[in-house]
């Protein structure tokens, strides 16, 4: 037997005494067969005592009494034992002795604590945990992790993950393979997933992950049973450190741009020194266009009407039709500052509905993207550079008049203008506006 086990007459000497009883007291079964009781040999008399009204006790009660003794062993210590204590009946149905199992306390203690936290990992966690075994397949899943995969606990198992994770699957599976070869990793590691559903994919989760490998106890070398996986949803965590992040990098740029916007002469330059801050980290290209001063109606030709999106300060509707001029831009090809461009007069060609003519029109700030269909000519027919994939334009306004748009440009690599991205740049607009308005102010008074 694994236990340790020792027998008694009904005249209280022992009769049984196996290999395990050995090992835990030191006594061999030469020794300790045919003495009477425990006392004096394998447990202390005071203790003695005790043991011989619970064995006695045990011949007289049904079924098995569970106790907790201190014995001695051969050389002297004292082991803190849990027994199973239980009568032995004859064939006459009479009472012929008492066996005791015994094991030490403090490995019972164990095996049951890792018996209660196996239990309360699969029931009460509040993170997710699947045993995932050699094959990379759930063998039992809690239901916490049940819930965070949306489907029932029985239906994971035996499956791959790959028919439940549509993103995050092959690092998932690399991890497993990882601690199998190699054991656990030191630290826990962030894995974005998005699950499968009859809908598509769901909306990316970032799950903190922990990996343990299994081994069984019982194996002459160690063999793995499996990984331990378990994991906790921190996506809104990580969100809102991202954007925390991101808006203490954008309030740096602001603060940076006014600096250095402060030591310019020119307003201008100080206009196109807010743009290249406000392109770090947000977008490839700036592009800024002004209002061109109409020209003179031809004679006898009618005044067209206004617009009543933007109003200046006197109440008059600016033109429904802006003339757009190139003012700005920076560099398409390398990086490098933005520049000026020449004043040539000539406004650029928008095609009617164009992102930029409507934000004049609206006063407000247009988003806008190529969507999942091929990009080609996408941005050639708005006149932004080429690989261009994602625009944002936001009106120019200062002393309550319209002075043009900014156009803010992202490539592929980068993903959609979103509203937090518009909110940035209309605080952008408003620092490039009052420059070029002071810019213009100055070109007058000269």
């Amino acid at each position: 037997m694994d236990a340790a086990l020792v027998a008694f007459g009904a005249d209280g000497a022992v009769t049984h005494w196996n290999l395990e009883a050995e090992r835990v007291l030191g006594w061999t079964a030469e020794e300790a067969v045919g003495r009477t009781g425990l006392g004096g040999w394998a447990a202390r008399e005071p203790d003695a005592e005790e043991i011989e009204a619970v064995l006695a006790a045990a011949m007289r009660s049904p079924g098995r009494q569970v106790h907790e003794f201190a014995l001695l062993t051969k050389d002297g210590r004292r082991v803190l034992v849990r027994t199973q204590s239980s009568a032995v009946r004859g064939p006459d149905g009479r009472v012929a002795g008492v066996y005791c199992a015994f094991s030490e306390a403090h490995t019972q203690i164990d095996l049951e604590r890792s018996i209660a936290l196996s239990e309360a990992l699969f029931e009460d966690a509040s993170w997710g945990v699947v045993l995932v075994d050699a094959d990379l397949r759930p063998a039992v899943v809690n239901a916490h992790a049940a819930g965070a995969l949306g489907v029932g606990r029985t239906a994971l198992l035996g499956r791959p993950l790959g028919d439940f994770l549509a993103q995050g699957v092959e690092e998932v599976e690399a991890a497993l393979q990882h601690v199998l070869g190699e054991g656990a990793p030191p630290a826990a590691a962030e894995m974005w997933v998005a699950l499968r559903s009859d809908e598509g994919e769901l909306p990316r989760r970032c799950w903190r992950s922990g990996f343990v490998r299994l081994a069984s106890p019982l194996a002459e070398e160690p063999v793995p049973l499996g990984v331990a996986w378990l994991f906790q949803d921190v996506t809104e965590a990580k969100r809102a450190e991202r954007e925390n992040s991101l808006l203490r990098f954008r309030s740096h740029q602001l603060h940076r741009a006014s600096r250095a916007a402060a030591e310019c002469r020119d307003p201008a330059e100080a206009a196109a020194v807010h743009l290249d801050f406000a392109l770090a980290g947000f977008a490839d290209h700036g592009l800024v266009d002004l209002v061109a001063t109409p020209p003179p109606a031809s004679y006898g030709a009618l005044a067209e009407p206004a617009d009543e999106a933007c109003w200046d300060a006197d109440g008059e509707a600016d033109a429904a039709a802006p003339r757009l001029v190139r003012a700005l831009a920076s560099p398409a090809g390398s990086p490098g500052p933005s520049e000026a461009v020449p004043p040539t007069g000539l406004p650029v060609a928008y095609a009617p509905g164009h992102p930029a003519a409507q934000a004049y029109e609206r006063c407000g700030s247009v988003r806008t993207s190529a969507g999942p269909v091929s990009s080609d000519g996408w941005a050639a027919a708005r006149k932004w550079p080429d690989g261009t994939v994602h625009g944002l334009c936001v009106v120019l306004r200062s002393r309550g008049r319209t002075l043009g748009v900014v156009t803010f440009l992202r490539a592929p690599s980068r993903r959609p203008f979103d509203r937090a991205d518009a909110v940035y740049a209309e605080d952008v607009a408003g620092r490039i506006a009052t420059a070029l308005d002071l810019a213009g102010a100055a070109a007058e008074a000269d």
